[in-house]
């Protein structure tokens, strides 16, 4: 390939060319093939190439690619809406499609503050996130964010946010505390947290339910969402749970909430709802909300150009009827049972190996240069990249990342291979990536 006129994402370098995705491999110009094992960033629920897929957004093409919904709405928008709901959370009772995971975060935010101001409580304008989470790069996901890397030096620019205490167990549960005492400490970190900002301040409390890219797939311990609910519920705070990453049956439940036994004011989904095939996100609201925005102003000050895409809305009504058709969460929960054994046997005893930590097809492996101290690598080396590196060489997709611990010391390796993966290409996985993270270990 020649000049390229692409800004790529890094500038010095132009990546393959991908000209063909079948099941879960890719294959580039040259004719190499690779497993798409973190489903591009943990996207690819269905891997490439469905046909369901694809011949649904052949016919809505047909049909109708585009029309504004300032003017109008499709029936593909109202079926999809229909189906979000009809499996979503208790309580929620609409959906608001936009484009990706960090257009999902900006109008959950902003549908908090309105509702606030909906109901008379204009004082209220401040969020409390989590340090070591991720909640997309526009201003104000990255605001609400606690990822060191990415907020450093646009930090200026951003609206103050008031981050606590990651859920993190392997580095913050205290020797002697139990999980459960884990959690309930953090909700009272929570709780103190709301009163010294003041109580009637707090719009929400933004969080991933699992956590996803910054610190590699941070599980919350038993008990730990049910008491933040509560702290939330106490100080008439909203409960923002970010599931760009981990919904949409990445977990093996089609909410990772469900596994915790909350429902969240506002929910924001992305990744999954599309798998890859169109742009796509949503928030899913609670009734409550909603009810207040259309008996006070009667709209929602927000909206883009491509709010409920006719195309990407058919594309995701076909990913999740074939999920659902299919049994695919079914076949996650028990696919997790096999990719955790493998994992282990390749990894639980592996010196360079803290913790294998994960739920359904969401995996994270965090790396050490000492497992009894947890001491993490230096940064100097990078060693993510190179994770990243060698596994691209033996033809495999994994998502490293840097900064695990603080935002500067630390790596991990995040696998979120498609719902539809083989027992066989988990084992090709993980074969893959031993050889992967040995090889960069080695390179000193």
């Amino acid at each position: 390939m020649g000049t390229t006129h692409v800004m790529h994402r890094h500038l010095r370098h132009t990546p393959p060319v991908a000209v063909r995705g079948q099941g879960v491999w890719l294959e580039d110009a040259a004719g190499r093939r690779y497993i798409d094992a973190s489903g591009g960033a943990a996207v690819s629920c269905l891997g490439h190439g469905h046909p369901d897929v694809l011949a649904a957004m052949h016919r809505q093409i047909d049909q109708l690619a585009y029309a504004h919904t300032s003017f109008f709405t499709t029936e593909v928008a109202e079926q999809l809406a229909d189906q979000l709901i009809r499996t979503a959370p208790a309580g929620m009772s609409h959906a608001y499609f936009v484009s990706g995971g960090s257009e999902a975060v900006e109008a959950a935010l902003k549908m908090a503050r309105q509702y606030y101001l909906e109901i008379g409580q204009p004082e209220r304008s401040h969020f409390i996130a989590r340090r070591q989470s991720y909640h997309g790069n526009t201003l104000g996901a990255l605001a609400v964010g606690g990822n060191e890397w990415r907020r450093r030096q646009f930090a200026p620019l951003l609206v103050d946010v008031t981050h606590v205490s990651p859920c993190y167990p392997y580095r913050d549960q205290r020797e002697g505390e139990t999980p459960e005492q884990y959690g309930q400490r953090l909700a009272r970190e929570l709780d103190e947290t709301i009163r010294r900002v003041g109580p009637g301040k707090v719009l929400a409390f933004v969080a991933e339910t699992v956590g996803g890219a910054t610190a590699g797939v941070l599980v919350p311990v038993p008990g730990y969402f049910k008491a933040v609910r509560e702290v939330c519920d106490r100080h008439g705070v909203l409960l923002i749970l970010d599931e760009v990453m981990c919904g949409m049956g990445r977990t093996g439940t089609l909410h990772a909430c469900e596994q915790e036994g909350v429902v969240p004011d506002l929910m924001t989904i992305a990744k999954g709802l599309g798998g890859g095939y169109q742009p796509i996100g949503a928030v899913l609201a609670q009734g409550q909300l909603v009810e207040a925005m259309s008996a006070g102003s009667g709209f929602f000050q927000h909206g883009h150009t491509y709010l409920g895409h006719a195309v990407a809305c058919a594309a995701a009504l076909a990913v999740q009827q074939v999920i659902e058709r299919d049994g695919l969460l079914q076949k996650v929960q028990r696919g997790a049972q096999v990719l955790q054994a493998l994992l282990a046997e390749k990894f639980a005893k592996h010196p360079h190996v803290g913790e294998l930590r994960g739920r359904g097809y969401f995996w994270g492996v965090e790396l050490v240069a000492e497992r009894a101290g947890k001491t993490p690598f230096d940064p100097a080396r990078r060693l993510h990249a190179r994770v990243k590196s060698e596994a691209f060489a033996r033809g495999l997709l994994v998502y490293p990342m840097g900064g695990t611990v603080d935002g500067r010391y630390g790596d991990h390796i995040l696998l979120a291979p498609p719902f539809i993966v083989t027992d066989d290409e988990l084992a090709l996985i993980v074969e893959r990536l031993a050889e992967a993270v040995d090889a960069a270990i080695a390179q000193g």
